[in-house]
């Protein structure tokens, strides 16, 4: 049964400044900055939330179906979503603006200078999730501000559970707002530092958060992740990674699980692991989207680090 993937779909160049910023910027200066930097490097990597949680589902063998907004340029993209066999049926195509991008330059001592373009992504409230088709999980991640909270009413409203994963996003809402979601949403997924912001923009702490919703997980990095669900919490193990890389896209390969998981009937136990294990696999490696590893290769990993099969 398809997964419906509601987020952005994002142009991600990346930039490599041998230097330090700090050469370049002068205390006394911060008022009037007029600065240039030269980027030897340059590469540009497929992104956006939507694109990396469906990416990550296909490697599983999951259905993703995209949910998004994109610009007159996102031909390559969404070539490649289709190699991959992801369903393009809920992608709208806005031919008067540029698809979401995100630019980011990076010093030699990993401090980054990052302008994003939302272009496209603010038009996602276009979509509507009734147009779908039949939808067994759905997952709100970061993306236009309306789009997000008439995806995740619609999701209610045609009676299918819903991840909410606020990620990024979190700062375009309200603490009612943020409420609002809590009550919509069947479970939430997100990272400790969204976590505490979470808890303080809606006055509720992560136990009462918890009681709302059928499972809060909360990832840790290398401390592995909390599922909260019935009174109880589940620790998740880190994996080990064969390398740290590139962290970018961490989050979506969780939450990719977490949606297999769902999908496929899997305790909460085997969900998170299989999670906490897509996580690794992607930290090795750079961008988002490019760790490629078969389901028979992700099956035996998880025997090996967990001891038994999915």
């Amino acid at each position: 049964m398809t997964s419906l993937i509601c987020g952005s779909l994002a142009f991600d160049v990346i930039m490599q400044f041998p230097g330090r910023f700090s050469e370049s910027l002068l205390a006394d200066q911060l008022h009037k900055i007029s600065v240039s930097f030269l980027v030897p490097t340059m590469r540009r990597e497929f992104g956006g939330c939507a694109g990396n949680i469906g990416y990550n589902l296909k490697l599983l063998g999951g259905d993703p179906q995209i949910m998004a907004t994109v610009g007159h340029d996102a031909g390559v993209y969404l070539e490649r979503l289709e190699q991959q066999g992801i369903s393009l049926r809920s992608v709208r195509t806005i031919e008067s603006i540029y698809t979401a991008q995100c630019f980011i330059t990076t010093d030699a001592d990993n401090n980054q200078i990052t302008a994003f373009h939302p272009g496209a992504m603010t038009y996602s409230h276009e979509n509507k999730v009734a147009d779908a088709g039949p939808v067994k999980l759905a997952i709100v991640a970061p993306d236009g501000r309306d789009g997000m909270l008439q995806h995740a009413e619609d999701c209610v409203a045609q009676g299918i559970p819903l991840i909410f994963d606020p990620g990024q996003g979190m700062p375009m809402f309200n603490g009612e707002e943020l409420q609002h979601f809590i009550e919509l949403a069947t479970y939430i997924a997100v990272n400790d530092c969204e976590a505490e912001m979470l808890a303080a923009r809606t006055g509720l702490s992560l136990p009462q958060i918890a009681e709302r919703v059928s499972a809060l997980a909360v990832t840790r990095g290398e401390l592995g992740a909390e599922i909260f669900i019935a009174n109880s919490k589940i620790n998740i193990p880190c994996v080990k990674a064969e390398r740290v890389l590139d962290p970018t896209g961490c989050g979506d390969a969780f939450r990719a699980g977490m949606v297999y998981g769902l999908t496929n009937g899997m305790d909460w136990a085997t969900t998170g692991r299989l999670s906490s294990l897509l996580g690794s696999i992607k930290i090795a490696h750079q961008g988002p989207q490019n760790h490629a590893p078969s389901r028979a290769e992700i099956d035996d990993r998880f025997q090996r680090e967990f001891g038994y099969r999915l």
